[in-house]
């Protein structure tokens, strides 16, 4: 039986982050997922995830410790240090909250030097963490000119190359379409590399049921392939959550 996390980054914004657990224990959801939850007490957010029996299915690394800066610089030479202290600091609270997956953002950058310095760091941190799962996304470069990681055929050589058993793909299916043109062809082949889905409609990125996006038949091909893992709400509601949620009750 498929089960959804709530992005509380991007539902319920009408509300203050930590009454948004409740909202989405109400609505049907029985997992959370946040991608910066830096900014808060990680005992506030501990408390208010128990509170509605919620678990903690995914974060971001690393910490926004930066003014303007890029999310992400896993990729970007010269930066090792910094990623890997950042890497520390979010381990500990993903360790806090018990977050299930804990994905490592690439960043900006291009080359041979950034793929190489990806797999290291990737290596180096399936090592430091190996209880944790680490994910990597690939994302299109309409929404985040300059990605290194804007290939799901690249992901999988990376996770490949790499070669932890804690290191896989995450799977955003709006990403898979707007970066390939199609979800159902690339799920069957990449499924058995896959931690972690996430899903919105395409374009637009709103509710899974909206848009280009064939919502019912990627259930069925998860379903299909035995996917067991958790399925991440990742998208931006065309109006307000609640309005929009009818596609959770039909799932």
């Amino acid at each position: 039986m498929a089960r959804f996390a709530a992005n509380l980054t991007y539902l319920f914004t009408e509300l203050p982050m930590l009454q948004r657990f409740a909202a989405a224990r109400r609505a049907g959801f029985d997992g959370v997922e946040i991608l910066f939850p830096y900014d808060l007490p990680v005992k506030d957010l501990q408390r208010a995830a128990e509170a509605e029996g919620l678990e903690f299915i995914l974060m971001n690394t690393p910490p926004p410790n930066w003014a303007g800066g890029p999310r992400g610089f896993a990729a970007k030479p010269g930066n090792e240090g910094r990623f890997r202290s950042d890497f520390d600091r979010a381990l500990r609270f993903a360790a806090a909250l018990k977050v299930k997956h804990l994905h490592v953002m690439a960043g900006r950058a291009k080359g041979a030097a950034a793929r190489q310095t990806l797999v290291d760091n990737l290596k180096w941190a399936a090592a430091r963490a190996p209880r944790i799962s680490l994910t990597i996304e690939p994302i299109n470069t309409r929404d985040n000119p300059g990605y290194f990681l804007n290939s799901f055929d690249l992901a999988a050589e990376v996770v490949t190359e790499v070669g932890a058993a804690n290191v896989g793909l995450q799977f955003d299916a709006y990403q898979a379409q707007m970066i390939h043109g199609h979800v159902l062809p690339l799920w069957e082949q990449l499924s058995h590399l896959t931690r972690h889905v996430q899903i919105a409609g395409c374009p637009g990125r709103h509710e899974p049921s909206s848009g280009n996006f064939e919502f019912t038949q990627f259930l069925r091909a998860l379903e299909a392939s035995n996917y067991d893992g958790w399925i991440g709400a990742e998208y931006l509601p065309s109006t307000s959550t609640n309005a929009g949620i009818g596609w959770l009750r039909s799932a």
